[in-house]
C-alpha cells in the first residue's frame, strides 16, 4: 500500500549511543571528571607530602612581618612590614615596568615599522638592521647588557658625588635618575578634580566633532581645543586656588642622594630592553599589516591629492590596525611575562621580592607560586579583554 503524500512522515531517532549531540555531552562529561579529578589528586597529594614534612599551610605567612627591605616601592615599605604588603609592593613593579614597556614598545614599534616601508634607501636600511640585530639576541642577555655594560658601568655613569647634573634638580649616576618629587597642598584637590573633568569634557567633545562629521563632511579640530581644556582649565584652578605644590629637591648627604625620587637603574636596564626587544616584533607586525593593505588605496589617496602623511595616518594605518592588532596582542603578553626575568639584575618585581626572597624565607612554596601564577593569568587575561574589545571596535562594520 502507497503512503499518503499528505502525512509527514517523522525521522526515527538513534539510539543514545549513536545521537552525536548525546556523544558530545558525555565525552565532555567524562572529561570534565577527569581533569577535576586530576587537580584533586595532586591537591589532596601535595597537602599529605606537606603534612608528612611538618609544613604548615594557609595564607597566615601574610601577616607575619618580612624584615627586610625592598630597593624600589610605590608605597611606603618598610622592614616592618608584612609579606602581604611585599607582594603588593612586587605587584606594583611588576605593573609599573609591563605599562611603561608597553606603551614605549609600541611607539618604537610603529616608528621602525613605519621607517622600514620608507622609500629613503638608508632610513630602511637603519630600521631593518634594528629589527634583525636585536630580535635576535635573547632578551636576557640584552637585559644584562643594559645593566653591566651601561648603566652600572664605572666608564659611562659616574659615582653619586661626580653625577650629572642637570638644572640643579635632576641628577644621573651609576645608582640611578634622582627627580624632584612632588609635594601636595591641601587645596590641590580641586586641580585634580577639575582634571579628571577636564578628561571628560575632552572625551564627549572627540565624540561630538565625530558625529558632526559624519553628518556634516567637515571635520572639527579637536587638539587645539582640547590642548586648552586639559592645560588652561585645570591650570587656571590651580593658580587660583593658590599652587598648591612643592618640590621637593635631592640633595647629596654622604655617599647617596636623599629626598626626592630615585629611579633605579634596574628599571632603566629593565624597561630598555623590553622595549627594544619587543619593538622588533611589533615593527614586523606594523610592517606586515601595511602591507596587507592594497596599494590601491595609496594610489587613490595621492589621485585626490593627499600628501604621504596623511595618506598613511588617514586611510592606510586605520585599514592595517585590523590586521596588526591580534599578533600586537600576542607581544603586549609576552612583554609582561617576560618582566619577570628581572630577577636577573635585581629588579625588585613579584617574582624577586615574592616568589623569591619572600619563599625563600617563609618557605610557604605552594602558596606563593599559586599567587604568582594567579597574577600573571590577571595580567594576561586584562590585557586579553582588553584588546579583544578594542580589536572589536576596530573591526570592518557592514552598512
Amino acid at each position: 500500500m502507497a503512503p499518503d503524500p499528505n502525512v509527514s512522515v517523522q525521522p526515527a531517532k538513534p539510539p543514545p549511543w549513536n545521537d552525536p549531540k548525546v556523544r558530545a555531552i558525555v565525552f565532555q562529561i567524562i572529561a570534565t571528571a577527569a581533569v577535576a579529578g586530576t587537580i584533586l589528586y595532586l591537591i589532596s597529594n601535595t597537602l599529605h607530602n606537606m603534612e608528612q614534612r611538618g609544613i604548615s599551610t594557609g595564607f597566615g605567612f601574610l601577616n607575619n612581618t618580612g624584615g627586610f627591605g625592598i630597593l624600589q616601592s610605590l608605597i611606603e615599605f618598610d622592614e616592618t612590614h608584612t609579606y602581604g604588603r611585599t607582594f603588593i609592593v612586587g605587584l606594583l613593579n611588576t605593573i609599573l615596568v609591563s605599562g611603561l614597556g608597553i606603551i614605549f614598545a609600541t611607539i618604537l614599534g610603529f616608528i621602525m615599522g613605519v621607517a622600514r616601508l620608507s622609500s629613503n634607501w638608508l632610513i630602511a636600511k637603519l630600521a631593518a638592521a634594528y629589527i634583525e640585530i636585536f630580535r635576535n639576541i635573547p632578551l636576557l642577555l640584552q637585559i644584562v647588557f643594559w645593566y653591566f655594560g651601561v648603566f652600572t658601568a664605572q666608564a659611562l655613569m659616574p659615582s653619586p658625588r661626580q653625577s650629572i647634573d642637570v638644572g640643579g634638580v635632576m641628577f644621573l649616576n651609576n645608582r640611578g635618575l634622582n627627580l624632584p618629587s612632588p609635594v601636595l597642598g591641601e587645596a590641590f584637590w580641586l586641580t585634580e578634580v577639575t582634571i579628571v573633568a577636564a578628561i571628560i569634557a575632552v572625551v564627549i567633545l572627540a565624540k561630538w566633532a565625530h558625529r558632526r562629521q559624519e553628518r556634516t563632511g567637515q571635520p572639527f579640530h579637536t587638539v587645539y581645543v582640547s590642548l586648552a581644556i586639559l592645560i588652561g582649565v585645570p591650570g587656571l584652578v590651580f593658580l587660583l586656588s593658590g599652587s598648591p605644590l612643592t618640590w621637593e629637591i635631592p640633595e647629596l648627604k654622604g655617599f647617596n642622594f636623599r629626598g626626592g625620587i630615585t629611579m633605579i637603574p634596574e628599571l632603566f636596564a629593565l624597561l630598555l630592553a623590553l622595549t627594544v626587544y619587543t619593538g622588533t616584533f611589533i615593527a614586523e607586525t606594523v610592517r606586515s599589516g601595511i602591507q596587507a593593505v592594497s596599494h590601491g588605496q595609496t594610489e587613490a589617496a595621492h589621485a585626490l591629492g593627499l600628501r604621504n602623511g596623511p595618506t598613511l595616518r588617514l586611510i592606510i594605518i586605520p585599514q592595517a590596525m585590523r590586521v596588526i592588532i591580534p599578533p600586537l596582542t600576542s607581544q603586549y603578553l609576552n612583554l609582561t611575562k617576560n618582566s619577570s626575568l628581572a630577577a636577573a639584575v635585581g629588579y625588585p618585581d613579584l617574582v624577586a621580592v615574592f616568589a623569591g626572597t619572600t619563599l625563600n624565607q617563609t618557605g610557604q612554596a605552594v602558596e606563593i607560586i599559586a599567587m604568582t601564577m594567579a597574577v600573571y593569568l590577571t595580567l594576561s587575561l586584562t590585557i586579553s579583554v582588553f584588546m579583544n574589545w578594542y580589536n572589536a571596535k576596530m573591526a570592518l562594520r557592514e552598512r
